[in-house]
């Protein structure tokens, strides 16, 4: 498997919401799954994003399931970062390029059934069993 090679500038255009990357330990990790997720709150993640997080990552203790957590959102690793600590597997490198055509899907959801339901059940339902009781009520009562 080949891991593609970022520049810390390539890593600083994605810190949206709806792209959100940043480094930790020189392992560049596309989070933007996981911001809803995160233990911390989405919050967390969006002041490190774009940037090299390996220090905040390392001051607050994370356990080991959160460091093993790196390799699934792991796109590739930062340029010039050495590995020290054997955490990295023996992988070929490629140089990552924003040029390549990436595949794309669009997908369809039908879900206007579910939308039609929602409205039924959120605002018609309540309304029919409020008119309901006013009209009991009226037709009931003494004369």
């Amino acid at each position: 498997m080949a891991a593609r090679i970022f520049t810390l500038s390539q890593v600083e255009r994605h810190r949206s919401k709806k792209d959100c990357w940043l480094v930790i330990n020189g392992r560049v990790l596309n989070v933007t799954k996981f911001l809803k997720e995160h233990p911390g709150g989405e919050e967390v993640l969006m002041e490190s994003a774009g940037k090299d997080a390996s220090k905040e990552f390392e001051a607050v203790g994370h356990s080991k399931g959160a460091q093993s957590l790196l390799r699934k959102y792991q796109l590739g690793v930062l340029q010039g970062h050495i590995f020290q600590d054997g955490d990295s597997e023996e992988v070929a490198y490629e140089e990552y390029s924003e040029n390549k055509a990436e595949m794309t899907a669009f997908v369809i959801k039908h879900d206007r059934l579910s939308k039609f339901l929602r409205l039924l059940l959120e605002y018609f339902v309540p309304f029919l069993i409020g008119a309901s009781y006013f009209c009991y009520r009226y037709f009931t009562r003494a004369p």
